[in-house]
């Protein structure tokens, strides 16, 4: 019967060179950013141009830049993202109201290190889930988990999820992230079995993690879109000394687009 050994256990084989064994074990570590980076060196002049402690360096910067592009990739799918929105993307051409100065200090993300929230409202069309996107990619680049939800899909899922009594585990892995984003957030008003559930989102974060909320309708009209004074003053209170608030305004943009389009 043919011996099988576990690749992380196997030992180094003298009859391969040196090199061989080195990529064999960079890979086994997995280390593959390090691994690329030496097997292009082989391929050219790099060790030789090098000394040693200049070349470990390089092997290890190669490393760290491959990990970090992996986490950026695992957290950018990880959240869901409605749009592929980034911040050097954004238009401010349009006049929508948007402010460029605006845009770059949220786009520095001292929102998120405050625990703040940035709300985003317009009409339909005026680019608030596209901004909404935008920063939220921008948080993945700097490493904060970040989870996106169309907030009436999430508060109806949630209300399965209470009947079925797992109401707290899909609220444990909502809380864990550091950024969450609740797009076209009272888009319908809410129903009595809502209003708990974002209350109880909302007070998870207060003052500990970050929302940004999109929404037609300004924080003046969500009182009706509550339905319950009593539960309306308390998500308020939790969110809206923290804001920063940005109010589009105009035609919608997919329209302007499209005006374009059928000109060309």
């Amino acid at each position: 019967m043919t011996e099988r050994t576990n690749n992380k256990t196997a030992p180094v084989t003298g009859q391969q060179d040196q090199n061989t064994i080195s990529l064999d074990l960079m890979n086994r570590m997995k280390l593959h950013g390090m691994a690329e980076a030496f097997r292009e060196s082989l391929a050219g002049t790099t060790p030789q141009s090098m000394t040693a402690d200049t070349f470990l360096s390089m092997l290890l910067a190669r490393k760290w830049d491959y990990r970090a592009q992996a986490t950026i990739a695992r957290l950018t799918k990880n959240a869901a993202f409605r749009y592929k929105a980034y911040i050097e993307q954004i238009d401010y051409a349009t006049n929508r109201g948007l402010e460029r100065n605006q845009m770059e200090r949220l786009a520095t993300l001292d929102f998120v290190h405050k625990a703040q929230n940035p709300f985003i409202i317009g009409s339909s069309g005026t680019g608030k889930s596209y901004l909404a996107c935008a920063l939220g990619h921008e948080a993945c680049k700097r490493g904060f988990r970040t989870f996106y939800a169309n907030a009436p899909k999430l508060l109806g899922t949630l209300k399965v999820a209470k009947v079925k009594g797992t109401l707290e585990t899909e609220l444990k892995k909502i809380e864990r992230c550091q950024l969450l984003i609740l797009d076209d957030l009272f888009i319908v008003p809410l129903d009595a079995k809502e209003r708990p559930i974002l209350l109880e989102i909302i007070e998870d974060r207060h003052e500990r993690k970050s929302v940004i909320i999109t929404s037609q309708y300004p924080s003046s009209n969500w009182y009706d879109m509550v339905g319950e004074p009593t539960i309306a003053d308390a998500i308020l209170d939790r969110i809206i000394h923290t804001a920063h608030t940005i109010k589009l305004y105009g035609e919608s943009m997919r329209k302007l687009r499209s005006k374009k389009n059928e000109k060309f």
